[in-house]
This record gives C-alpha cells, sequence and structure tokens, in this order.
C-alpha cells in the first residue's frame, strides 16, 4: 500500500465500517477533500475490484484494497471535489457503474422540521421519514430515512445490494437518532427493508415503519415509492363537511375485508368495492366502517406491526388499489371510516416493537381482557417523535385516501397505567394516579389536529372504562375531543335484555331505561358491532321457535336501536339475522340473503335507514335531552316502551316497541300533546316478512289533557315488533268540531238517560193502574187518577222524545254553520 494512502486511512473508524457498527459512515466514506488531494473511500464486501471515474480523467482510476473485507481507497491528486462513478466488478466478472451514496453529503437542511418532528409536532412526518424517489444534484434514486436512537448501526438492503447490510450502512443525521441515506439510481418498486444492529451485536430485519406500500406475500418487504395519485370524487369531499355532525344523520355499516362474499379464490379491494356499493345501495346506509383483519396479530401477518401504519394491508391489492376503493365509494355517496390503532402495536420481530434495539415506541404492556392472547405494547407518548409518527399516519390517511371517520380502538388501554394489570406491576403518574398522561394529552392533541382541518372527518372511541368526557360535548376543555363514543353501557343492558325470553324479559325491564339517565353526557353510537356482540350473533340471541319469529325479534330490536336517540352501526349479516352463527362462512350469508325472508329483512333495514335519514324527529336534537322523552316506561308486565323523538322545530314522532310475541290491542299511551298521529312505520309489514296485523292509519288522542298533562289514546302494537306515528297538531275546526259532537253526544245521552227515565214511570203508573182495575175494594176516584197520572206519564215522554229529536237537528245546524 501507498506510505501516503496509508497514513490517511482511519483504520478505528474503518474497523467499525467493516464490523458495520458504524453511525456515522459519511465521515469515512465517499469522496473527502484532504490536504494531499481528494480521498476516496468505498466499502463494498461483495466487490472483487473497484475503480472510479472522474469526470477531470479519461481513464478510471483504480482503487486500492486495503481490508480484506472489501475496503477500498485511491488519493487522487485533485484540490478539489469532484463527481464520479463507482466501477465495482464481483466475482463473477460483472461490472456496475453507479454514482457513490456517500458522496452526496446531507440530502438537505431540514433542522427545523426534525425539531417538530422530536417535538411531536410534525404532522406529515411521511413525507419526512420512510422512502421518498427524488433527485440529488440532477440524479434520481430514492431517499431513505428512519428513526432509531439506539440502534447502533442502520442499513437499507435489498435485491439491489443482495440483502447485504454491509453495504448501504445509514447516516445518523441527528442527535435523537434519525438515519439518512440517499441511494442513487434506485427507482420506485424495489423491496426494502431495514437491517438494524442492535448494541450488543443482535442483527435484525425490519419492516420501514413510514413504508407507503408493501408487498402482497406473506413474507412482506416494503416497497419504495408512493401510491399512484387517483383523483377523489371532489363533490364528495366538499359536501362532507356539510353532512358531518352531532344533530345530523349518521348511519354505519361495519363490515370486515373477510365477509365479502365474492366467489373467487382471491379478492382484491375492487370486488370490495363493487360489493358494499351494492348491497349499501340496498340497505341505505350513509357509512360503512371498514374492519381489518385479526390475522395481523399472527406470525405470518406484518401489516399491523408496522405497515398498518402507513400503507393498507397488501392482502387485497395495492395501495393504489386501496385509493380506487374508496374512490368508488365515495362516487356512489358513501362514507369511509376506518378502525385505527393508536393504543398499542403487536410482537411481530418485523414490526416496531424493540425497533432499534430499545424501546423507542413504547414499553408498557398492558393485559386486554377481552382479547387474553395478544401479546401487545403501549405506546411511549410522552416521546414527540411517536406522537408525530402516529399523527402524521392519521394525517396520511386523511390527506392521501380522503378517509372521512377514524374509530380509535381499544382507547382504555391508553388511558390507565394499570389496565389489565395487578397491584406491582405498574408505576402511578406524578400525581400517584393510574391515569397516562401522556396518553391523555396525545389523544387531545390528535383530536384538535383532526378537528382543526374542518373538512368533516369524524373520530369516534371505542372507550369501554368509565372515562368521562370522552367527546366534545358542550365543548368542555377537560374533554378528549373525540366527535363520538360507542355506546357500551348501553349494550351491556339491553343485549342481556333481549337475551332472556319474552316472559323473563319483564324481569330486566327497567336495566333498558337506565341508560337514558346518563346518555347526554357524551355523543354516543348505537352499535351492533362484531366486537360489541362478544362471539354471539344477534340471530342467536333473540327468541323464537323459527326464523319467522326471530327475525321478528330482530325487527323489534333493530326498530328500538335506530329509533334511540344517536347515530347507529350495525354489523354487516347482524343488521339482516343472515348471520345465524359466528361461524357461519362469508358465502352462507351470501346464501341467506337470496332467501325470500332476508330479502324481507334487506327491504326492512332500508326502510330503517331511510326513516332515520329523513325524519328530521329521528336525529336533529340528538345531542340534546329536549329530543327525547318517556312515554310509557313503566310497563314491565307488558314489556311495552314507548317515547317520543322531537325535531329542532318540535316535530314529534311517537315510537312503541312490544318486546313480546303477543299482540297488545287498544294498548293506552298518554300522549304529550293532543292531535293526530299517523303510523308512518310498522316492523310488521308483509313486505318486511310480518303479518301486517295493524290496520288504524290514523289515531286520534283525547282533545283534553288528564290530570298529568297527558292526553289518552290508544293503538295497536303487532307481536314482537315496533310502531311510528307521526304527530300532527288538531287545527281550530278540528278541535271545535270535536267539541261540539262530544257536546251533542253528552247530551243526547242525557236524553236518553230521561226517556228511560219516563218509561220507567209509566210502566211503573201502568201497574198501579191494573192492580187499582184488579181491586175491587179501591174507590173508582183512584182509579181515574191513576189514569190520569198514566197519560201525563206518556206526554212527558212523549215530550222527552221530541227533545232528542231537537238536539239532533240543532247539532247538524250548528255543524253545518261552522263549516260554512
Amino acid at each position: 500500500m501507498d506510505n501516503k494512502l496509508y497514513k490517511l486511512m482511519d483504520w478505528p473508524a474503518i474497523e467499525e465500517i467493516v464490523y458495520s457498527e458504524s453511525s456515522q459512515p459519511c465521515s469515512i466514506l465517499g469522496g473527502h477533500l484532504v490536504k494531499e488531494g481528494y480521498l476516496i473511500q468505498v466499502f463494498r464486501p461483495d466487490a472483487v475490484s473497484v475503480s472510479v471515474s472522474v469526470s477531470e480523467r479519461k481513464r478510471a482510476i483504480q482503487l486500492e484494497k486495503v481490508d480484506d473485507a472489501g475496503f477500498f481507497a485511491a488519493l487522487i491528486p485533485i484540490k478539489k471535489n469532484v463527481k464520479y462513478v463507482l466501477n465495482i466488478e464481483d466475482k463473477n466478472g460483472h461490472i456496475t457503474r453507479l454514482r457513490d451514496p456517500y458522496s452526496f453529503g446531507r440530502f438537505d437542511k431540514s433542522e427545523v422540521i426534525f425539531n417538530k418532528f422530536a417535538a411531536g409536532t410534525e404532522y406529515n412526518a411521511y413525507n419526512l421519514l420512510g422512502n421518498k424517489v427524488c433527485e440529488k444534484d440532477g440524479i434520481s434514486g430514492v431517499l431513505f430515512r428512519t428513526w432509531a436512537p439506539n440502534a447502533l448501526r442502520v442499513s437499507v438492503v435489498g435485491e439491489f445490494n443482495s440483502w447485504d447490510g454491509r453495504i448501504y450502512q445509514m447516516e445518523r443525521i441527528t442527535d435523537n437518532g434519525i438515519y439518512e441515506i440517499f441511494i442513487p439510481q434506485l427507482e420506485a418498486g424495489q423491496e426494502y427493508m431495514y437491517e438494524i444492529k442492535f448494541k450488543g451485536t443482535n442483527t435484525v430485519l425490519k419492516l420501514d415503519p413510514y413504508a407507503r406500500q408493501i408487498t402482497q406475500y406473506a413474507d412482506a418487504h416494503s416497497v419504495t415509492g408512493e401510491p399512484q395519485a387517483v383523483q377523489d370524487n371532489v363533490k364528495w369531499v366538499k359536501q362532507r363537511k356539510q353532512i358531518k355532525g352531532v344533530n345530523k344523520p349518521l348511519s354505519i355499516l361495519e363490515i370486515a375485508y373477510d365477509n365479502i362474499p365474492v366467489n373467487k379464490a382471491k379478492v382484491n379491494y375492487m370486488d370490495i368495492a363493487r360489493y358494499i356499493t351494492e348491497y349499501v345501495k340496498d340497505t341505505g346506509y350513509t357509512y360503512v366502517l371498514i374492519k381489518g383483519s385479526d390475522s395481523i396479530f399472527e406470525k405470518t401477518g406484518y401489516c399491523y406491526g408496522a405497515s398498518g401504519y402507513y400503507a393498507p394491508s397488501s392482502q387485497y391489492g395495492t395501495a393504489t388499489d386501496f385509493k380506487h376503493m374508496i374512490k368508488e365509494l365515495h362516487n356512489n355517496g358513501i362514507g369511509v371510516i376506518i378502525d385505527f390503532n393508536v393504543a398499542y402495536f403487536g410482537i411481530d420481530i418485523r414490526s416496531i416493537v424493540n425497533y432499534d434495539g430499545g424501546d423507542c415506541y413504547g414499553y408498557l404492556k398492558p393485559r386486554i381482557i377481552e382479547k387474553p392472547q395478544m401479546n401487545i405494547t403501549t405506546f411511549a407518548y410522552e416521546k414527540g417523535e411517536v406522537r408525530s409518527f402516529l399523527i402524521s399516519a392519521i394525517a396520511m390517511w386523511l390527506d392521501e385516501y380522503n378517509i372521512d371517520g377514524i374509530k380509535i380502538t381499544d382507547t382504555a388501554t391508553m388511558l390507565y397505567l394499570d389496565y389489565g394489570k395487578n397491584p406491582g406491576e405498574w408505576t402511578p403518574n406524578m400525581y400517584g394516579g393510574n391515569e397516562n398522561l401522556d396518553a391523555i394529552e396525545f389523544i387531545k392533541q390528535m383530536n384538535e389536529y383532526v378537528h382543526k382541518r374542518n373538512d368533516g372527518v369524524i373520530t369516534i372511541a371505542d372507550e369501554k372504562s368509565l372515562w368521562s368526557d370522552v367527546t366534545r360535548n358542550n365543548d368542555n376543555e377537560d374533554s378528549l375531543g373525540f366527535d363520538y363514543k360507542l355506546n357500551d353501557g348501553f349494550n351491556e343492558e339491553f343485549f342481556e335484555f333481549v337475551k332472556q325470553d319474552p316472559l323473563f324479559r319483564k324481569g330486566m325491564y327497567n336495566r333498558v331505561t337506565y341508560e337514558m339517565l346518563y346518555h347526554y353526557k357524551e355523543h354516543f353510537i348505537t352499535n351492533l358491532t362484531y366486537e360489541a356482540l362478544k362471539d354471539d350473533t344477534l340471530y342467536a340471541m333473540v327468541s323464537g321457535n323459527d326464523d319467522k319469529q326471530r327475525l321478528s325479534d330482530i325487527r323489534a330490536v333493530l326498530g328500538y336501536i335506530y329509533t334511540y336517540p344517536g347515530p347507529v352501526c350495525v354489523s354487516y349479516g347482524n343488521d339482516t339475522g343472515a348471520l345465524v352463527s359466528v361461524d357461519d362462512d362469508k358465502m352462507q350469508i351470501l346464501s341467506r340473503l337470496e332467501e325470500p325472508a332476508y330479502k324481507q329483512m334487506k327491504a326492512y333495514i332500508k326502510a330503517l335507514n331511510t326513516l332515520y335519514t329523513t325524519d328530521n324527529s329521528m336525529y336533529e336534537a340528538d345531542s340534546s335531552s329536549d329530543g327525547f322523552e318517556w312515554v310509557d316506561n313503566y310497563n314491565a308486565e307488558l314489556t311495552v316502551y314507548s317515547y317520543a323523538r322531537y325535531s329542532s322545530d318540535n316535530d314529534m314522532d311517537i315510537v312503541a316497541v312490544n318486546f313480546t310475541p303477543v299482540e297488545r290491542k287498544a294498548y293506552e299511551l298518554n300522549v304529550p300533546k293532543a292531535g293526530k298521529y299517523k303510523l308512518v312505520f310498522n316492523s310488521d309489514n308483509e313486505e318486511y316478512g310480518g303479518d301486517g296485523k295493524v290496520e288504524a292509519v290514523v289515531v286520534k288522542s283525547a282533545v283534553e289533557a288528564d290530570s298529568n298533562d297527558r292526553y289518552k289514546m290508544f293503538v295497536d302494537i303487532p307481536a314482537s315488533a315496533m310502531v311510528v306515528y307521526k304527530y300532527e297538531p288538531y287545527t281550530d275546526i278540528e278541535i271545535k268540531e270535536i267539541q261540539i259532537k262530544n257536546e251533542a253526544k253528552a247530551a243526547k245521552v242525557e236524553a236518553e238517560k230521561r226517556v228511560d227515565l219516563a218509561i220507567e214511570l209509566a210502566d211503573k203508573a201502568e201497574e198501579e193502574a191494573v192492580r187499582a182495575a184488579n181491586a175491587e175494594k179501591e174507590a173508582k176516584e183512584s182509579l181515574r187518577l191513576a189514569q190520569n197520572a198514566r197519560k201525563e206519564a206518556e206526554k212527558k215522554a212523549l215530550e222527552a222524545v221530541k227533545e232528542s229529536e231537537r238536539i239532533d237537528e240543532e247539532m247538524k245546524l250548528r255543524l253545518s254553520q261552522l263549516k260554512k
């Protein structure tokens, strides 16, 4: 080796690179201007020889192999920085020409953005980290960045370097652990991973947490590049802001990818879009909540642990395919809500767990009672980098995919330090409590970001604890800031009630009404989600000896849920009863939906959605107790509930639900307003599979209130059914007409009483006359007086009859004058 070159070698630093333990490879590798000239150093363990082509020289300059591990160096007698190309010859004699990744220096100076990332306020971190196809100094390639503060070394590996982590070692560019490398001539569509060496020499392969695309096979890899741009339905995105609000109708269908009944070997995103569109058009929902697969927790599934944050599941197609699915749904007026987990991550070694050999993304391990099989880790919300990672992920789904809503799963695991833990297994917060203060602030920050966008996106909390002020009710500053919370308290009481035999439901009657005592403290969504049903189905839960009876009971249950205050979320298969057992596969559900009874159930759910989304009384005053009033919540014996729903203009519907298989004829309701009540909905209609027994289309209440300021009326409620009556007030003429008729009726009754009395007196007089005539000892004068009394009685009876006829004539005259 040339002595001058030898003296320029920094052997300790070279050893770090040779052993792949360097976090600052740019200090050695690449070209560096030194006192003696221009020093180029290259580490290519896959090379037999390396030369460089320099623009100032006609011939390539051969680099000397100064270390047998594959470290090459050359000193060029030039006193300036030069551009050069590496000529790398492998053992097969194949020569590859490429620009040296270490000749480009720092890609850009982004200290301000990096500082925001570290502070937890950079909401576009997906443009900062991950991979980005771009240009540097006029050369195209891919820029890679990742955050790994505890790593000893980070490398990019792929087919382009034979998955050799020694070749493209990344440069640590910030104190908080951001690594970077620009690899020239690399294109979009290349599979890659990060090879991370922990302190302690252990080396692992990791998916890029910020990757926007992943491969479609089980042994998943990150993929360079971004999904293709897809022009979404601009009209939909603009109108979304107008249709959002706590007093706007929100009818959600929950559906899992695995439930899409497409009869083909592999379902793709467009299959999913087509089926959802067809089903929603048939049933009338306004949004779909797309539920991911639990396979993400299995060893073969990596998308939850890493790619699930910035890339859709590759099981059904590419990220671009997913964009087309969202566009198709939007084109058909269907909003899209996704399940998103910022509460914890799984244990797959390729994911972010133990990402850099430390706990950079999280370390607390809660135990979820409902999912004890899950080995999970809670995020470290106190770290700004983690907050930026999570909120940026949400921002990416909203910006790039135009997602309309985010449901945050298992929120309770975030809120409590002792969630699922025994005493001694957790550390209290600074105030000695069990609240996770950092997680609370993160949730508020996340919701504040979403709502400041002011573009109609909604956030939903799946929160099962008794935490207060989860939603933005009355703009409470202590609120976590969600738009809605799933109403698990309602489910706990109502489902237990529904599970009972109808004869015994009366024993749990009052538990169903309990929820209304706290209902308006939050903005609740009444839900029949898969998780809420807890490995059960609505069909299995209800009562009945056959399909007809069970479907009738389901209609009553759904009718109650849809007319109860708040938006609704119902899971596919449970909305029609077609999901009979949790073991049913998707084709069994599809087959049942083709049967007449279940086609009628689809018609029923569409009618319910139409009622809910078009009748203002069903949603306009949802956020206020003024929108709901119990009419009958005390008849446990007959197990009937009745309540009034009000619009913002005080329009009113009366709902009555019979939870027994016994028809309630002439059932007395004491309603808040006097008027006419038109039947606008009956779950027992024949078109829905019922018997169609209710005949009265309009029911009239009493005009005068009782002592409780209520007005009596009588309705027929079919067995296991829900009916809705739309209120219409009496006109002044109708009230006077009713009063005249009532007065005439009363007068006629009085006249008839007088007729009856006169007849009774005549009969008595006749009896007296007979007795007088037959009594030989009676004086003739007594006979004469008795006969006169009879004549007088007959005269009075005749007068009473004439009086009754006169009253009838007078009533007819008054009614005719009133109508003039």
